[in-house]
């Protein structure tokens, strides 16, 4: 199925070629490429009002994901009852954050990866309420990246790494 990606944003250079490739190649790490996925780039200013808005947190953020299947268990893959739930849902990628967060010779589109692995998996249920819960996401990020990582080159660690 379709991956859509749009950039709304014009606060720092996006080609989406590069993060067009990494997508694909997690949603094929993860099994998920028969499913639907919008990505949308947008800068600090509209992070911070969608976070504000769905959140009630009203700060500027990396990622937000919005799942097309609601309460899936962590890992757990949507059973669509017509072509129509054949989606995944959207993943609001805060490009402008990301970038300023960026370490030194970090690869801005290794962090966009990163990140929007991390929304990936929540979009699959995985959350990180909790210890246990963020374990099991921190696995499936690592087991994701490391694939990504022997397919792309690089060396890429879970966006979830320190929360707890």
């Amino acid at each position: 199925m379709s991956l859509v990606v749009r950039n709304l944003q014009r606060a720092v250079p996006l080609r989406r070629a590069p993060l067009r490739r990494r997508l694909e190649a997690v949603r094929k790490i993860l099994g998920v490429q028969t499913f639907d996925l919008g990505v949308v780039c947008v800068d600090s200013r509209s992070i911070q009002r969608i976070n504000r808005v769905y959140r009630g947190k009203n700060a500027p953020t990396d990622v937000l994901s919005f799942p097309f299947h609601e309460n899936l268990k962590a890992g757990e893959f949507p059973q669509p009852d017509s072509p129509d739930d054949y989606n995944l849902g959207d993943i609001f990628l805060g490009v402008e954050y990301i970038f300023q967060q960026c370490k030194d010779k970090e690869d801005y589109y290794d962090a966009l990866a990163v990140t929007a692995t991390h929304g990936l998996c929540h979009l699959l249920g995985f959350t990180h309420s909790t210890e246990a819960e963020w374990r099991k996401m921190y696995q499936k990020e690592e087991q994701v990246l490391q694939e990504l990582s022997r397919r792309m080159g690089t060396q890429l660690q879970p966006l979830s790494r320190d929360l707890f």
